[in-house]
């Protein structure tokens, strides 16, 4: 799975590097850097406006349905498996119709805890925590769905953007980690992920693999990031 990572960059370094428009909202509303982003936090995602352009906008990290009573659901709706998304019915007309793409700076994973690793208080050997990046400094276009859902307690009746993000099999430099990881694109797929005009699933579950092997470079960092009140640009830093 895919529960954080790291969103550092600002909305127009973000939207250049995705050659996208970004609307004048997002500018004024950055969400800041964010190096210890949770779920049902605000994201920056990249979606198609149909016209061959697309554009940055803000959405709630995890996945609020329109048939939803209310945005509690989307905790539970944080990633979405490529294997099943053009069979449940959450994400099948997503999958259709309303993908998009989510830049991450590099993604956290945890790894069972070995001897000599880090323990609580009680000398229990706890979970290392790897921080997962490019091994080019380029950041992540992670696939992700997204959706609105009318608030009812709004009063402006206004609808909540969230989104989740796509995950896969693990490959070879994941597997000793994680049997998970986010789908990641490369720039040849964007445009053909983010078209809201292509419906044909059978073309686009093929997108929905394992990156190269040599795409990803990982290390160890400190416990520090498990609490997520800690928001920090030395999170990243290799431990030890």
């Amino acid at each position: 799975m895919c529960g954080r990572f790291v969103s550092a960059g600002s909305p127009d370094r973000v939207a250049a590097y995705f050659d996208t428009v970004l609307p004048t909202e997002v500018v004024a509303e950055s969400l800041g850097e964010n190096y210890n982003v949770a779920p049902t936090q605000d994201v920056y995602a990249v979606v198609g406006n149909g016209d061959g352009t697309a554009r940055l906008d803000a959405f709630h990290w995890g996945l609020v349905p329109s048939w939803a009573k209310d945005r509690k659901i989307g905790s539970k709706m944080i990633n979405a498996r490529a294997e099943t998304l053009a069979e449940k019915p959450s994400f099948k007309s997503l999958f259709r119709s309303k993908r998009c793409i989510v830049p991450m700076d590099g993604f956290y994973e945890w790894k069972a805890g070995t001897e000599g690793g880090p323990v609580n208080a009680k000398g229990k050997l706890l979970k290392q925590p790897m921080f997962i990046h490019r091994a080019d400094g380029e950041p992540l276009a992670v696939a992700g769905l997204w959706t609105r859902w009318k608030d009812p307690d709004d009063p402006e009746g206004r609808f909540l953007h969230s989104a989740t993000v796509i995950t896969t099999a693990a490959n070879a430099t994941m597997m000793p980690v994680h049997d998970r990881m986010p789908v990641i694109l490369p720039a040849s797929r964007w445009a053909t992920w983010l078209d809201p005009e292509n419906g044909d699933l059978d073309a686009l579950s093929p997108l929905l693999v394992g990156c190269d092997d040599d795409i990803l470079v990982m290390h160890e960092v400190s416990t520090d990031v498990n609490n997520v009140r800690n928001n920090r640009a030395e999170l990243v830093q290799p431990s030890g």
